[in-house]
Formats: structure tokens, sequence, C-alpha cells
């Protein structure tokens, strides 16, 4: 995506802050490479800073070595070759300044945002300059989808919806046919789907079987006990995108018995995590009705107060979902307020996952849909109705 001054400028006034800092050295800070437009790959090995203030022009500071790097950027350009003329050149672009905004967090309240190393912090703050989370910016420039992307992601999320119904065929066809399967044949099974149907994934899915379903990271395969049989709970946590530059993950978790008969312990449980997750839901959909700010927080708490009050907080064990975008897990806001409580708000045309679960030593309930506030502020389940009961492998 090309970088937009008048957007950001736009942006910066309405936050109320005087300019953006980016940094970026070796790699550190990819938040900062996606919003100005680099492309894949490239050879950046030195220290390099772009400033955009609220009004003005923006300033460029680069190391002799690679005076071209920011050279596709708007700005008047200031090349260093010393550490002193580094600083100095930093002192020169923030002349008075007095608050900014960068990729960093508080406390590191918040690592996904916090890539900028405390050192250059200091040497900001010694400029006497008040440093703020760029957080909220990162999520408007980098984690928001463009009409394209927003296609590419339905046509994602209705190839892993139909996923599911291979899946469920093929356990039922191979437990009729030979007694059973496992979790690897049906992984297997997924995999190649995806290959026919043109969509990639960073990793292959998640099939987990009885007490292995009680892992939120469980590696299909790993477990003691792999093999899929008549009554047995299966998890399945597959997510997939488009073939494509501009694609855009689905995400999605669903579980089966297989067989006729919900033991009532596990209908028990699948109903609290239900519940956790369609009061996430009404959370975010009633709040953009009303034209609420949400932060992701909020919508966390909604899902674990559920399952807290249900007796089972305990077995809730990471948050409630989080950012999609080119990658599974992308860089807008997470519905967390476990592992850190993310104070950022959210935007039209966003995606994220909802997916509470609880874990048991038994086995483990997750019920995982994807919602995308639309750009007219409709939020909308993608990839088929949420689950509303465990699925019954019919054999």
């Amino acid at each position: 995506m090309a970088f937009d001054l008048a957007a950001v400028q736009s942006a910066l006034i309405e936050a109320g802050l005087d300019g953006w800092l980016m940094y970026d050295f070796r790699g550190i800070n990819p938040l900062a490479g996606r919003v100005l437009g680099f492309g894949e790959g490239g050879h950046r090995t030195r220290r390099w800073f772009y400033f955009v203030p609220a009004w003005g022009e923006p300033q460029k500071l680069v190391h002799r070595i690679e005076s071209g790097t920011l050279d596709h950027l708007p700005g008047r350009k200031t090349v260093y070759l010393r550490w002193q003329e580094l600083e100095a050149g930093i002192d020169a672009m923030l002349a008075g300044v007095k608050r900014v905004a960068m990729e960093y967090s508080p406390r590191n309240a918040n690592p996904y945002v916090s890539r900028v190393d405390a050192g250059t912090i200091e040497l900001v703050r010694n400029c006497r300059i008040e440093i703020v989370s760029s957080g909220d910016l990162i999520q408007r420039f980098e984690a928001t989808l463009s009409d394209r992307q927003i296609d590419l992601h339905h046509e994602a999320a209705a190839l892993t919806d139909a996923a599911y119904g291979i899946v469920w065929e093929f356990i039922a066809k191979e437990v009729r046919r030979s007694g059973g399967t496992d979790e690897a044949a049906v992984r297997d099974v997924i995999v190649e789907y995806f290959r026919a149907n043109r969509l990639v994934t960073d990793h292959s899915p998640i099939v987990g079987v009885g007490p292995n379903s009680g892992d939120p990271h469980y590696e299909t395969g790993m477990g003691r006990e792999t093999a899929i049989r008549p009554g047995d709970f299966v998890l399945v946590d597959l997510w997939a995108k488009c073939d494509d530059p501009d694609g855009v993950y689905s995400d999605l978790t669903r579980v089966a018995i297989v067989g006729d008969a919900v033991p009532g312990k596990v209908s028990e449980v699948f109903g609290v995590v239900a519940a956790a997750r369609d009061a996430a839901m009404d959370l975010v959909r009633r709040g953009f009705e009303r034209g609420d700010v949400i932060f992701g927080w909020q919508v966390d708490r909604a899902a674990r107060d559920v399952i807290e009050k249900a007796g089972y907080g305990e077995f809730f064990v990471h948050r409630t979902g989080h950012s999609i975008g080119r990658e599974t897990h992308g860089n807008g806001t997470h519905m967390d307020d476990l592992e850190t409580h993310d104070d950022r708000r959210l935007m039209r045309r966003t995606l994220f996952s909802i997916e509470p679960g609880i874990y048991l030593p038994e086995f483990g309930v997750r019920s995982e849909v994807d919602m995308l506030i639309e750009a007219d502020g409709v939020a909308c389940v993608t990839g088929g109705d949420p689950q509303r009961e465990v699925h019954r492998i019919a054999l």
C-alpha cells in the first residue's frame, strides 16, 4: 500500500499529535516499513528516521551508505555519517516539537506495537519530547483493509467454511470403512484441499482428538493417542488465505463428536464457550450500532466474564481474539485483557477473530469466528454461521 501523506497528517491532527517519528534498524520495526510502503526484501542495514509532522514537510534522516533508503517518500533529506551527526540530525528534526508517536508501548504493555528499542526512546526523549504509542496509527494505516482485500478475505472465508464439510465427511468415510483414522490424515486432507483451491497458510491446521484438543497450541499428530474412532471428540482449527499478495486470512475453529451421542460434559462446556463468543460478538455489534468507541480489552472481558461466571475461568488460558490481516495474527487490535490490556480501539475495515475456549484435561472446546467491521460500521461474521452445537459426524 502506498504511503498517503495527507491521510497520515489528517490522522495526526485528529489525534492531537505534533508528528509521527518512524525508525528502523535492520528490520526491527516492520510496522513502519508497512506504513511507508516498503516492498518485500530490500537491503537496509543502517539506522533511518522518517518524521511526519502534523503540518508541513516530512523529514528524512539516512546514512550515507544507504542514502536512498527513503527516496520513494516525500520530504527533505538529511544524510549523516558519524553518530554525532545522527544525534544532531534527530535534534534538528524534532526542533519545536513536543508530542510525537512512535512504535512504543508504555511498560511494554502491548509488545505487538513495541518495536523501537529503549535506547532510541531515550535518545528521542533527550530532545524533551513526549512519546506516545502509535498503536492506533499503525492500525489505521496497516491493519485496515482495502476493498480488494475484503473481497479476497470473503473468498478465503467461503473456502475455509466449506473445508469443514470435507473434513467431517472424510472422518465418517474412514470410520465406516476401517473403523477410524488419525489426526495427521485429517490434516493432510485439509492441506490438499487448500492446495487444490489456491489457498496458502503459514502453518498446517490443528486437528486434536480428545485430550489433545485441550492444548490450545497443539501440534497435530504429536499427542500420546492420535487415532480418531467412534465416540471421539475432535477439534479442528484451520486458517488460510488466497495465494495473492493482497490475500487476507480466514481463521476458523469448530468441534465435532464422531457419532450421534454428545456427552453431557462436552455439551455443557460447548454451551458456555458459545455463550461467551456470542457475548463478545454482541458487544461489538451493538457498540458500532450506537456509535460507541470499543477497545480490544472490553471484547475480551465480555467473553471472559461469561466463562468465569460459569466456573471455568481458570481453564480459559488465552486472549479472546486477535487481529487478522495478511498474517494470521495481524497488526490491529487484539481482543485481550489477559496477556495484555489492549487499549487500541476497534476500527472500521478491520478484521479479527473471536475465539474463547475452555481447556480441560480430557478435552478442550474452542469456537472461533471472524468478525469484519464494514466501511459503514456494520459488524458481520464471515466464514459461515457461528457453530451452535457440537457437530455430530454421522456414521
